[in-house]
């Protein structure tokens, strides 16, 4: 497959392997994906035809989260690990309309995320973007482009937003997690959206297979395992729900399952 890329796009990009990144873009109505990422989500939503509404409510998720962070829990400093493709309504944007000020460090693998990123943030001093692994998390937190940006004896909300879902079990997750906790100030939040096992077998079945075609297959949880990622922090309510129930900007009669968990929690007090 020959694929025509902008000039402006990293040499070690690879249009013919789907990403979680572009698939995820395009599902928003972004531009930044190829045909073999449009290809795969169409047969993906051809799988799970509620697929598009989990994808939004990841992103609605991300935009309440947000706002609950600044806007109740003062928070001026996020670490965004697994950011993924700028589309509208991205961290910075969503943090200093409530708050002008706010610090942003985003970090993804994917080098079209990372690059259009940069593209975007280019004269805004308060955002950052890095390239950078999760599986890595070490090199990430000590990643000078992020500690000169954020202050990590203040607190920091870390979003792994649909990131951990990428992660395999060999890569430990949960020790992942471990050590960004171990970097965050009293007062400091974590949140998570995690693709969730626990939903009707042949659907998880079916995503799980078709991801296994892109660069990051997905590895669904269950939600205990999901839960035991905020090991060490205190969950705030409504606690680890679906998606859509996570402090919904309206409860409608009836809200759709997804197959997707999040929540949110504070750094709890250490002995």
């Amino acid at each position: 497959m020959s694929v025509s890329l902008p000039d402006w796009l990293p040499e070690d990009i690879d249009p013919t392997t789907p990403s979680v990144a572009r698939i995820y873009d395009y599902m928003l109505g972004g531009f930044a994906n190829f045909e073999v990422d449009r290809t795969l989500a169409d047969g993906l939503a051809r799988t799970d035809p509620d697929l598009i509404a989990t994808t939004r409510a990841y992103r609605t998720f991300l935009r309440r989260v947000v706002t609950y962070l600044v806007a109740e829990a003062g928070v001026r400093q996020f670490l965004d690990l697994g950011s993924g493709i700028p589309t509208v309504g991205n961290v910075h944007e969503i943090a200093n309309n409530i708050a002008p000020g706010v610090r942003v460090a985003y970090v993804d693998i994917d080098p079209v995320a990372v690059s259009i990123g940069r593209r975007i943030l280019t004269a805004d001093s308060r955002a950052t973007v890095v390239r950078g692994d999760v599986t890595r998390i070490d090199s990430v937190l000590d990643n000078p482009a992020i500690t000169g940006l954020l202050d990590f004896t203040r607190p920091v909300a870390v979003l792994m937003l649909a990131v951990l879902h990428v992660i395999p079990e060999d890569a430990g997750p949960r020790t992942i997690v471990a050590r960004v906790r171990e970097k965050l100030a009293e007062g400091s939040y974590l949140a998570i959206s995690h693709g969730c096992s626990d939903g009707p077998r042949h659907l998880v079945d079916k995503i799980n297979k078709v991801s296994q075609s892109t660069s990051t297959a997905a590895v669904m949880r269950s939600r205990d395992d999901i839960a035991a990622l905020f090991d060490g922090f205190d969950l705030i309510e409504p606690g680890l729900t679906d998606l859509p129930r996570w402090r919904p900007d309206e409860v409608p009669d009836d809200i759709p399952a997804t197959l997707a968990l999040g929540g949110v929690g504070r750094l709890a007090p250490r002995n």
